[in-house]
């Protein structure tokens, strides 16, 4: 799903918005793509409990978010690299991949940078879509949480 398409889906259906920045150069995102997001039960997780959005942080889409509009006006085709897309910006991503979470009202909840595995991104995926990310105040309390978490993949 483009960030377009998930942003109008927001307003008929409200759900949070998984955004992954990534980069046509990029290996580690080819892999995440390949190894993390592909995964069935972080598939699962994602496509029940967010509209899943793949974002080329250095791409040309245009839209319009926060009331602003977000292109790369120094997009050219055919370059093997460009500059980061004004939304890459600022979403303060400055490293793909990169997978940010957006809520139900489109506001940014955090951002999680480099490679995850299926086991590292799966207790934030749970964490997020349950809204327990509001009661986490401390690294304690993360730590807790991650302790307590029970993974649904298999070893």
């Amino acid at each position: 799903m483009t960030l377009s398409e998930a942003l109008k889906a927001q307003k008929t259906q409200p759900k949070k918005i998984l955004i992954d920045f990534y980069a046509d150069w990029c290996g580690p995102c080819k892999l995440m793509e390949r190894n993390t997001y592909s995964h069935p039960v972080i598939s699962e997780q994602i496509n029940q409990n967010y509209y899943p959005v793949k974002f080329n942080a250095e791409g040309s889409e245009k839209f319009m978010l926060f009331g602003k509009e977000f292109s790369n006006p120094g997009f050219a085709n055919g370059k093997t690299r460009n500059p980061l897309h004004d939304f890459t910006k600022y979403m303060n991503v400055s490293s793909v991949p990169s997978t940010v979470f957006l809520d139900e009202s489109d506001n940014p909840i955090t951002i999680l940078n480099g490679f995850l595995t299926a086991k590292e991104i799966e207790p934030y995926l749970s964490l997020i879509a349950s809204d327990d990310y509001k009661k986490i105040k401390t690294k304690k309390e993360w730590d807790d949480y991650q302790k307590k978490f029970k993974s649904k993949l298999k070893e």
